[in-house]
């Protein structure tokens, strides 16, 4: 529960909604993700930091190499 007495869940539901399938999935990768680190929840949500970092600092070196590739013209952009 949060401070005000409201459930996580009712947090995150201003996001996308999953259909069940989604959720379900998600809820196995959770599961995964718990049972990786031990079922210890700091772990696990240091992992999932450390990760999302990683992910992060790949997308800034795609968006750079990206970038240089199309100001060398190796891109050309979408005209509709």
């Amino acid at each position: 529960m949060t401070p005000d007495g409201s459930t996580w869940n009712n947090v995150m539901s201003s996001g996308p909604q999953l259909n069940p399938q989604d959720t379900d999935e998600l809820e196995a990768a959770v599961d995964q993700a718990i049972a990786a680190c031990g079922g210890d929840m700091r772990s696990t949500i240091r992992a999932l930091i450390v990760a999302n970092e990683f992910l992060e600092s790949e997308v800034g070196e795609l968006m750079k190499a990206v970038s240089h590739a199309y100001v060398r013209g190796r891109f050309q952009t979408y005209s509709g």
